[in-house]
């Protein structure tokens, strides 16, 4: 049963809570690599971003997580109320790295990221144990495996909560079961009311997800089925 809080935070989410990208501009290096990017995202909704190498995916979602400023255009999070005012603190980004300490245990990193992050879930055993990883809090994480790691970095998005997960090629590393096991914690949050916006080359099995393909000349993009719920990209010429 959910506590009375975060039944709270549920009710505030499916009513006005949404992430709004309107004719999105992004540079890297001074140089545009993607414009005219647009879509809204709203609770129980996800985007999967696909495109060839150098489109635009990983700065497109390093913009979206205040990583880097955008160079036109407008990224509006409304509707969050006080428990999640600002974007960039009702965000989880999990990118390339996994941003965790070799030195430290797998559950002294889960450890610091439950206490940074707040808003804390499950904890530090319960995740590993949702990401197949039992008994292994112990260990050094640069002891870890790759595919070990990636299950690690991903159980940082379990120990606390956030209603937005941006997602940099998450299934990288990992095999089959793993990425089954993902698809599942995936859909749990959705399910909940979060929302995932995700790039990637491999199918996330996401099955009611909306896609946003990047390519040609710099990294135009468009959203498909526009006119389902939890993601819309306006049309041209739309008021």
């Amino acid at each position: 049963m959910l506590r009375r809080k975060e039944a709270a935070v549920r009710l505030s989410m499916w009513g006005a809570m949404r992430l709004a990208v309107v004719d999105l501009t992004g540079e890297r290096g001074g140089e545009p690599v993607f414009s005219g990017i647009s879509f809204l995202l709203v609770p129980h909704g996800s985007l999967v971003i696909t495109g060839p190498n150098g489109a635009g995916k990983s700065t497109l979602l390093r913009v979206l997580a205040g990583l880097l400023p955008p160079a036109s255009g407008s990224i509006a999070w409304e509707g969050g109320g006080e428990d999640w005012p600002t974007l960039s603190g009702s965000t989880h980004y999990l990118g390339h790295h996994n941003a965790m300490k070799p030195a430290l245990t797998v559950g002294e990193n889960l450890g610091f990221w439950r206490s940074f992050n707040g808003s804390q879930r499950a904890s530090v055993a319960e995740a590993l144990d949702k990401v197949g990883l039992s008994g292994i809090g112990h260990l050094p994480f640069g002891y870890l495996s790759t595919g070990q790691k990636r299950r690690a970095s991903i159980a940082k998005l379990l120990v606390s909560y956030r209603p937005l997960w941006l997602l940099d090629e998450p299934t990288s590393g990992l095999d089959r079961a793993s990425e089954a096991r993902f698809a599942e914690l995936m859909e749990e949050h959705l399910a909940q009311g979060g929302m995932i916006v995700a790039a990637t080359h491999l199918p996330l099995g996401l099955g009611g997800a909306k896609r946003l393909e990047m390519g040609g000349h710099r990294g135009h993009g468009r959203a498909h089925d526009h006119d389902d719920e939890g993601v819309w990209p306006p049309a041209a010429g739309d008021a």
